[in-house]
């Protein structure tokens, strides 16, 4: 560790000496972007050798039994090891990593490092019906956090670095540099600059470059846009940018309602063993919905929906088009029931990858029906699909932008680019008016923690009400005699307001000198009056646990100069607004600068 710290300080040292920030930061974000590449090929390579080994041809023999098995085994591996070696809770990696820049000033906790890059692998290789996105956003951005801290970076600097590191995980999952941008500003709500906008791109070329070195040109959704857009099918457009809509809305109230109903349950294991038993269930009924889901997506994207719906347990006509729709959209809905289920199971995923399985069976299943319904339509299923994955990931994840710019790379080219916009605002729009926060921030949003582009706001959220509170304030008695106030308290304070507590601490008001002035020299008066009698109620208080914005809007609505801090009923201490505007504009410079 010395040794370690010797080189460390060199290395700083010259940096100071011959590198300025601004470079630094150039330099740092080359290094995030690197790891954040390198996260996610050790994600994805973990999770590919578990599937290999789970599909040799003994375990082929017995495929659809084992649909069923191997989730219930990978959901108890990763429950073992949270419980007996993380002995840590794991969260979603974007929700995380929000809550840290609002509330942790960008630090993540080092153990998020690999306890996704080891949980998450085993969720999906055995089955679990989740994706890897947000695994690598969660290892990306905590070892960019810990970077950060190594070299001694600001605040605003660890932030930009998060960013860096979900641009540069994103651009390696897909191969999509342009998207990964977009997403770490759109969901990480960072500005749009000059001084942010270079370190982003260095990391997302960085990170795309690793992603080529170790994975090759493959990727994950390999398709070639054949099918123009065709101006006639704008109106089918419209109706489907509504339909993404209401799925997206049915996501999220799946979602929350799968994840409250298994929080009733309060031992772990009584979770792992009913949210098993239901994905075994849905696994078995539809294979297609084992894992990821990125072949189904492939598959439908080819023209082969028989290989996408896979080898169901039940026999079908594979001519009838109607009962391949009909499984399509029953993939659809049941696609956000398993991937809830994996979540409130205990297992550890993201809700990208599956947001995409949904649309793209959505919007194949939408295709086939107006090609088949004999009024002469003919559009392009495979536009459709790639479509219904855009208006899936403006809808649940509110980020519209995101969704356009990754099919469009994807797709290598442009040409969908009217109705990505048209159906991306439609979906964005209708899911806005009934869900105003997405599945990552919706819960940050309640507790008021979400980081957004108000830099007002963001300001009062990244505040501690902890680190503004004053506890030099003498307190007083009720039944204390106004000649022991004035002896014990006044002359002994530098303040000009006195806090009225009980025996138990308890806080029943205050006492201003103004109050006392008249009396505070008449010596007949210190042995017949009392606290009680020149003590008043406060204009307001402030309970321990209030938020900064809300804390500012005390103040303003009530005029005063010093508010009582309240925990319950028991007195804590002062906040004064002097104190607060200055705090303010500290943590504004440190945010902004």
């Amino acid at each position: 560790m010395p040794t370690k710290n010797k080189y460390l300080k060199r290395i700083l040292l010259w940096r100071y000496k011959n590198i300025s920030e601004r470079q630094f930061v150039y330099v740092l974000s080359i290094l995030v972007g690197f790891l954040a590449g390198i996260g996610t090929v050790l994600l994805k390579n973990f999770t590919h050798y578990i599937q290999l080994l789970l599909s040799i041809d003994f375990f082929k023999k017995f495929q659809n039994s084992l649909y069923f098995i191997f989730p219930i085994i990978g959901l108890f591996v990763v429950t073992i090891i949270k419980k007996k070696w993380l002995k840590k809770h794991i969260g979603h990696g974007i929700s995380t990593t929000l809550y840290a820049i609002s509330k942790r000033k960008g630090i993540i906790p080092k153990y998020n490092i690999f306890a996704s890059l080891i949980t998450a692998p085993i969720t999906v290789g055995f089955g679990g019906s989740v994706g890897l996105q947000g695994p690598a956003v969660s290892a990306g951005t905590a070892l960019a956090s810990y970077t950060s801290q190594l070299f001694h970076m600001n605040t605003k600097t660890r932030m930009l670095l998060i960013g860096c590191a979900t641009a540069g995980a994103m651009s390696s999952m897909f191969k999509a540099p342009i998207a990964g941008i977009v997403f770490a500003l759109e969901v990480f709500s960072l500005d749009i600059a000059f001084v942010s906008l270079v370190p982003l791109l260095l990391a997302s070329v960085a990170a795309i470059i690793t992603s080529y070195l170790f994975l090759g040109t493959d990727v994950l959704l390999g398709f070639e846009l054949n099918d123009k857009f065709q101006i006639n099918d704008i109106g089918f457009y419209v109706i489907f940018g509504v339909f993404t809509g209401i799925v997206s809305v049915y996501f999220s109230f799946i979602y929350f309602s799968i994840r409250k109903f298994f929080h009733r349950f309060e031992k772990r294991f009584t979770r792992l063993i009913i949210g098993s038993l239901v994905i075994g269930f849905i696994l078995f009924l539809m294979p297609s919905l084992y894992g990821e889901g990125y072949g189904l997506i492939n598959n439908l994207l080819k023209g082969n929906h028989i290989e996408a719906i896979g080898n169901t347990p039940f026999s079908f006509n594979e001519t009838n088009i109607w009962i391949v729709i009909m499984l399509l959209l029953l993939i659809t809905f049941f696609k956000a029931i398993a991937m809830s289920t994996t979540f409130a199971a205990g297992g550890v995923g993201g809700i990208f990858i599956p947001t995409l399985v949904m649309g793209s069976a959505l919007g194949n299943a939408f295709a086939k029906i107006i090609n088949n319904l004999g009024l002469g339509f003919q559009v392009s299923e495979a536009n459709f699909t790639l479509i219904g994955m855009t208006g899936l990931m403006a809808g649940v994840l509110h980020a519209p932008l995101t969704a356009i710019f990754l099919i469009a790379e994807i797709t290598g080219g442009y040409d969908l680019f009217v109705p990505l916009m048209l159906v991306a605002a439609i979906s964005f729009a209708f899911t806005k008016y009934f869900i105003s926060n997405s599945i990552y921030t919706y819960k940050l949003a309640q507790r008021g923690e979400l980081i957004t582009h108000n830099k007002d706001k963001n300001v009062l959220m990244m505040m501690q009400i902890s680190q503004l509170i004053e506890t030099n304030f003498k307190v007083v008695h009720p039944d204390m005699l106004l000649g022991d106030m004035l002896k014990k308290a006044v002359a002994k304070s530098t303040r000009n307001i006195f806090p009225v507590i009980d025996e138990k601490h308890h806080f029943l008001g205050i006492v201003l000198l103004d109050d006392i002035r008249p009396i505070m020299f008449d010596s007949e008066m210190y042995q017949s009056v009392r606290v009680e009698t020149v003590m008043k109620v406060a204009p307001e208080t402030i309970q321990y646990d209030d938020s900064v914005t809300k804390v500012m809007r005390k103040f303003k609505e009530s005029g005063a100069w010093n508010l009582p801090v309240i925990k319950g009923n028991i007195y804590i201490g002062f906040i004064s607004k002097s104190k607060l505007l200055t705090a303010y504009r500290n943590k504004l410079i440190e945010v902004t600068a």
